[in-house]
C-alpha cells in the first residue's frame, strides 16, 4: 500500500510540471546555457582548427580545440566551432569526425584554413618549379619524373614517457629523387610537421645537392611532436623508437638523416646507435654514416655545427663583391636564433656588420646600437629564446619585419616573406637561411621593389656540403682539421654562386629561378644519359 502512495504521489507531481510547462508562452528557441558561449570583439576574425594545424610552436594540448586568426597565431583554448565565431552563441550537438560542432557547421572554411597553412610551401615549390622549367624548357618526360616524390613513409608508433602513460607518434621520411646518389636531408621534431610540408623539404634538398654539385639526392624527415614538452629519456625514446620504426628505409648508402629543426648531434648519435644495433656486429664500423651531424667523438665533422650559417655567411661575401657593399658598419637582423641564426650572427661579427634585431618563437628584440651575437647566443642556450634579452628592447612582429636594415636574414620557418610582409621590408637584401622562407607572392613583391634575394636552395646549402664532408670521412675512415674542412666548404659555395649568377645573367632572371634551373640542368643532363628503364 506504501509503495502504490508514492508511485500516485510521483505521477501527480509530473502531471503538474507538464501542465505548466503547456501553459508557458512560446518563445524562440535558444541556445542552452551550457552551448552560450561569449566571444571577443574580433570574434569574425577566429575559427575552429583541430591540432595541431593550429598549434605550431605553442604549448596547447592535443586533446583541445583552439582559436586562431586567421595569419595562424593561436589566442586561446576553447570548444568553440565555425558557427560560434560567426553567431555568438553554440549548441554542440553535430558530431564531425571526432568532434561535437552545431548544426550551423561549415566544414570549408575550417578546411580552407587548414589547406592555406598545408597547400603554401608545397604549392611553392611547384610553382617555382614550373617557372624554371618552363624557362629552360625543361624535357616534358623528365619534368613529370621530379615532379613527384619517390617514396612516402608515414609510420605511427607508440613511445612509454616517464610518468608510465603511453603515447602515439607520428613521423614521417619523404626520399624526393636519388638520381645523383643517396637520399639526403634533415629530420625534424615540430608540432606542425606533415606529409605536405615535409615533401616541400625533400624536393629542396634534391635541389640543393644538384646545385652545390654532391652526389645525394634530397630526402626530408620529422616526427610530428613539440620536443620542449618532452624529458631528455623521453626524447631519446622517441628518436630511438622512430629509428626502428624507419627500419631499412635509411642506410648509410641508401638515406642519410641530418639535424633539421629542433634536433641536434646529440639526436643524431641516438639514431646512430640504435641503426647499428640492427646490423651484424662486424658490419657496424662500416655504417658509422648512416647518419650526418653526429657529435665530434661519434664520428662527426669539424665545421658541421657552422655549416650552414657559415655558408649563409660566404654567399652574402660574395653579393657584397658584386655590389662593391662593404659589410664593415652595415646593418642586419635575423629571425630566428637557433643554430643557423646565431652562426650567421657570430660569423659576420668579425666582418663589423651589426645586428640591430633579432626574432624567434619567444619574441622580437631590437638595439639600434647593436646586439652582440656571442652574448644573446649565451643567453638563449640559458633561456631558449631572446625575449627578455636585457640588452635590447622587445618589440612586436610588425616592428621588427618594418626595422630598416641592410641585410635580412630569415633563419626560422616557412612562409615568413609573403603578400603582407614583404611590402613592408626595407632592406637591400635577403639571404634565406631557413628552408622556403619566402612564398611566390613575397618573391615577386621583393623583385618589384628591387631588393635582391640570395635563395635558400643556394644560401643554406653549406649545411648539406659538410654533411658530404662526414660522409666522406667516414667512409674513408678520415679526420679532417677545420682549416681544410672551411676551405672546402668556402669553393663549394663559391662554385655554387657563381653558377647561379652566371646562369641568371644567361636568362635573364631573378636568382631564385636561376638556382632552379642550375638544379634541373644537372638533373636533364643526369636522367638523359642514364636513360629510362625499361
Amino acid at each position: 500500500m506504501a509503495v502504490q502512495q508514492k508511485t500516485k504521489a510521483r505521477r501527480t507531481t509530473k502531471n503538474k510540471r507538464l501542465k505548466k510547462k503547456e501553459a508557458r508562452p512560446a518563445v524562440e528557441k535558444k541556445a542552452t546555457t551550457k552551448g552560450e558561449r561569449t566571444m571577443r570583439k574580433d570574434a569574425w576574425k577566429l575559427a575552429y582548427v583541430p591540432y595541431p594545424f593550429s598549434t605550431a610552436g605553442t604549448d596547447v594540448s592535443p586533446t583541445k580545440s583552439s582559436l586562431v586568426r586567421k595569419d595562424g597565431s593561436v589566442v586561446g583554448q576553447t570548444d568553440l566551432c565555425v558557427s560560434c565565431a560567426i553567431a555568438d552563441t553554440c549548441e554542440l550537438q553535430k558530431p564531425i569526425a571526432g568532434v561535437w560542432h552545431c548544426n550551423d557547421y561549415q566544414p570549408k572554411k575550417v578546411e580552407e584554413i587548414v589547406e592555406q597553412k598545408k597547400a603554401g610551401v608545397y604549392d611553392n615549390v611547384r610553382m617555382q618549379f614550373e617557372k624554371a622549367a618552363n624557362l629552360m624548357d625543361l624535357d616534358s618526360d623528365i619534368r613529370k619524373i621530379l615532379l613527384s616524390t619517390q617514396n612516402e613513409i608515414v609510420v605511427h608508433f607508440p613511445v612509454v614517457m616517464d610518468n608510465g602513460r603511453l603515447e602515439i607518434f607520428t613521423g614521417y621520411r619523404v626520399q624526393h629523387n636519388n638520381a645523383l646518389g643517396p637520399y639526403k636531408g634533415g629530420l625534424r621534431f615540430h608540432p606542425a610537421v606533415d606529409i605536405d610540408e615535409v615533401k616541400a623539404l625533400a624536393t629542396w634538398m634534391t635541389w640543393k645537392s644538384a646545385i652545390a654539385n654532391i652526389p645525394f639526392g634530397g630526402a626530408k624527415g620529422g616526427i610530428q611532436c613539440d620536443p620542449f614538452k618532452y624529458s631528455p629519456y623521453e626524447l631519446q625514446r622517441i628518436t630511438r623508437r622512430f629509428t626502428v620504426a624507419l627500419g631499412n628505409n635509411i642506410g648509410p648508402e641508401y638515406d642519410i638523416p641530418a639535424p633539421d629543426v629542433n634536433t641536434n648531434a646529440q639526436i643524431m648519435a641516438w639514431i646512430l646507435d640504435t641503426y647499428l644495433l640492427t646490423v651484424p656486429p662486424q658490419d657496424r664500423q662500416r655504417c658509422m654514416h648512416v647518419v650526418t651531424g653526429k657529435p665530434i667523438e661519434a664520428g662527426g665533422s669539424l665545421g658541421r655545427g657552422k655549416a650552414t650559417g657559415q655558408g649563409v655567411v660566404f654567399t652574402i661575401e660574395e653579393w657584397a663583391k658584386d655590389n662593391d657593399f662593404n659589410l664593415k658598419g652595415a646593418t642586419y637582423t635575423i629571425q630566428g636564433f637557433g643554430n643557423v641564426g646565431s652562426w650567421a650572427a657570430r660569423l659576420l661579427k668579425p666582418h663589423g656588420s651589426k645586428l640591430i634585431a633579432v626574432e624567434d618563437v619567444t619574441g622580437a628584440i631590437a638595439n639600434p646600437k647593436g646586439i652582440d651575437p656571442d652574448e644573446l647566443t649565451e643567453y638563449v642556450e640559458k633561456q631558449r629564446g631572446v625575449a627578455g634579452y636585457p640588452k635590447a628592447e622587445a618589440i612586436d612582429h610588425d616592428t621588427f619585419i618594418k626595422t630598416k636594415t641592410d641585410i635580412f636574414i630569415p633563419a626560422a620557418l616557412e612562409n615568413q616573406i609573403t603578400a603582407e610582409t614583404a611590402p613592408i621590408l626595407d632592406v637591400k637584401l635577403v639571404a634565406e637561411g631557413a628552408n622556403g622562407p619566402t612564398n611566390t607572392d613575397g618573391d615577386r613583391i621583393l623583385r618589384e621593389k628591387g631588393i635582391d634575394v640570395i635563395p635558400d636552395i643556394l644560401c643554406n646549402a653549406g649545411g648539406v656540403i659538410v654533411s658530404y664532408f662526414e660522409w666522406l670521412q667516414n667512409k674513408r675512415s678520415e679526420f679532417w682539421e677545420l682549416e681544410e674542412v672551411d676551405e672546402k666548404l668556402h669553393k663549394k659555395m663559391v662554385d655554387a654562386y657563381e653558377r647561379v649568377r652566371d646562369t641568371a645573367k644567361e636568362f635573364d632572371t631573378d636568382w631564385r629561378t636561376a638556382a632552379y634551373i642550375v638544379a634541373l640542368r644537372h638533373l636533364e643532363i643526369v636522367y638523359k644519359e642514364r636513360g629510362i628503364f625499361p
